[in-house]
């Protein structure tokens, strides 16, 4: 298995996909990665995204045998192996983009632990998986999600830009750490980019394309955003610079009333 161009990336996976083989039992079906390297347009900095297919519900005793898995794989001497991120779908939810908004067990990129979390659930991460997605093991990622039509997945774009801008503008609080503060840019850039174009991204190319597309005054933000991606475990950790945090509300509020000014397009 050399699913990417870092050996001690490659080791940490073969290891995570034992490990999940070991603890799932037949409940195993596929795992495959998603998200930029997937896409192709990663670096030393990105997660790790990867969704695993299951035939069922997870049971109480396969959540606590990954439970113990996760744990083991986060403490491996590989900095990569801090840095995983993704879901265990049942096979027939992972197969229908119209059963998205379930919540899945996940672990989050910098966790140790599972937990109960809608966040993979989404049309865009089912578009990359099949589109894009690397078989780690088990099936090809085709033959795990269904065809998904281009307005399915623009229309979930639109209602992520409206809803989660309502709640940034509501509660700025929560963003206000350097991590948080320039996730929302370079994901506001990639969902206008991914808009656009009908097609899932990178954090890369929707940085990229905003820049060369958008009031010139927001390439200063942007670029410190994309600059901002290393070591999330500590910038989590640190305070959003005061001014980049305002910058930041004033890009969510000019990209939303846009966006809502042109009825709903780009």
């Amino acid at each position: 298995m050399v699913p990417t161009p870092y050996p001690e990336l490659n080791a940490v996976l073969q290891e995570l996909v034992q490990g999940m083989q070991a603890a799932l039992g037949s409940s195993f079906v596929g795992a495959c990665l998603q998200g930029s390297f997937a896409v192709g347009d990663f670096d030393p900095h990105s997660d790790v995204d990867f969704v695993v297919a299951v035939s069922d519900e997870l049971s109480d005793t396969q959540v606590q045998a990954l439970r113990a898995m996760h744990e083991r794989i986060y403490d491996l001497d590989c900095e990569w192996a801090q840095h995983l991120e993704g879901s265990y779908f049942p096979e027939n939810v992972l197969r229908d983009y119209s059963r998205r908004g379930q919540p899945l067990w996940y672990i989050d990129n910098g966790s140790r632990s599972l937990e109960r979390s809608a966040h993979c659930n989404t049309v865009v991460v089912r578009w990359v998986v099949r589109e894009h997605g690397l078989a780690l093991a088990g099936p090809s990622p085709t033959q795990l999600v269904d065809p998904i039509p281009v307005a399915a997945l623009r229309q979930e774009i639109r209602e992520v830009i409206h809803w989660w801008g309502q709640e940034i503008s509501a509660q700025p609080e929560r963003y206000a750490n350097h991590f948080y503060q320039t996730f929302v840019v370079l994901s506001y850039c990639r969902m206008l980019h991914d808009l656009h174009n009908g097609f899932p991204g990178s954090k890369r190319a929707g940085a990229e394309w905003a820049k060369a597309t958008l009031t010139p005054s927001w390439a200063g933000l942007i670029d410190r955003a994309w600059l901002g991606r290393p070591n999330p475990a500590h910038s989590v950790r640190r305070p959003a610079d005061p001014a980049d945090l305002r910058s930041t509300l004033e890009f969510v509020r000019y990209v939303t009333r846009v966006y809502e000014e042109s009825g709903g397009e780009w």
